[in-house]
């Protein structure tokens, strides 16, 4: 199979870059220099040029105070791009595999993880447009599988792990939200978990939203507590708050963790737990 990766510069897009070396599909990885997903032609251009069989959406605009002042850019990378994705999939028979996100949540108050099929409404533009984005892909009749992730992060690019690196190394304390819980996820696992449906084939007759994240449960300041505890920076003292401590334009989900059920029966992925993973990205932080 030929396959298109869009986005590949980001966190996921580098790891699915390290992990297909050596595999027998043949990957084509660009990024915005290289393909703008939100043109049509280009697209259809790049997709024809090298018969791409299956296109990883890893592209987005993902700055979620970001998308509330900039909502037509927004929906034009997480929504509007993602149709003509999927419309040129769908005439070609190929497979989309859209990453989505825990955002598609907010405003309910579950406390129960969340399985692909529960209803939930986004509580700011980045949710919602990634939102649009899925039922892009449900419109668009093409070959599909949605994957909703939660607390992205990984040695590549900025992301809760790696700020909270620098932090705890400058200051003496620090204050982390307490109240709300989720679950993180290591790039390289859902960039392995990808790779594993694709290689296997498992995906024909499997369109569907499927969750993916770690294993486990923990709230931002028991990330912020364990990556301290990993690092060495145990001068610094962490402190729980509230989320009303830190004044924001997005009302974040205070619980998404999400149900992976579907996706380990379904294809049979490996699911590690998130401490597990946490240890080895800070372990490879130095090396990248």
């Amino acid at each position: 199979m030929n396959i298109l990766v869009t986005g590949a510069n980001g966190q996921l897009g580098s790891w699915l870059r390290n992990l297909a070396a050596g595999k027998a599909d043949n990957y084509i990885f660009t990024d915005v220099a290289e393909l703008d997903i939100t043109s049509e032609e280009a697209v259809r251009g790049i997709v024809r040029d090298n018969a791409v069989d299956a296109i990883i959406n890893c592209a987005a605009f993902t700055d979620v105070e970001g998308a509330e002042d900039n909502p037509v850019l927004a929906e034009r990378l997480n929504a509007e791009a993602v149709g003509i994705l999927a419309g040129v999939m769908a005439g070609r028979e190929g497979l989309l595999i859209q990453i989505s996100t825990d955002y598609v949540f907010g405003k309910e108050q579950y406390n129960t993880p969340c399985k692909e099929d529960r209803s939930g409404t986004p509580s700011g533009v980045y949710g919602l447009t990634k939102l649009h984005g899925e039922q892009a892909v449900l419109d668009s009749g093409c070959n599909y599988i949605i994957i909703r992730t939660s607390w992205l992060y990984s040695e590549y690019g900025r992301n809760f792990v790696k700020s909270m690196l620098r932090l705890t190394s400058e200051r003496p304390s620090l204050n982390v939200v307490f109240d709300q819980v989720g679950t993180p996820t290591y790039a390289r696992d859902l960039a392995a978990a990808i790779l594993e449906i694709i290689s296997s084939r498992k995906f024909a007759g499997h369109s569907g939203i499927y969750n993916y994240s770690n294993e486990g449960v923990c709230s931002w300041y028991d990330f912020a507590k364990r990556i301290a505890h990993v690092s060495g920076h145990v001068d610094c003292d962490i402190r729980p708050c509230h989320s009303d401590e830190f004044p924001s334009k997005v009302v974040r989900p205070s619980y998404s963790v999400l149900d992976k059920t579907l996706i380990k029966d379904t294809f049979g992925v490996a699911v590690p737990y998130w401490t597990d993973s946490l240890d080895e990205c800070i372990k490879n932080i130095d090396k990248v």
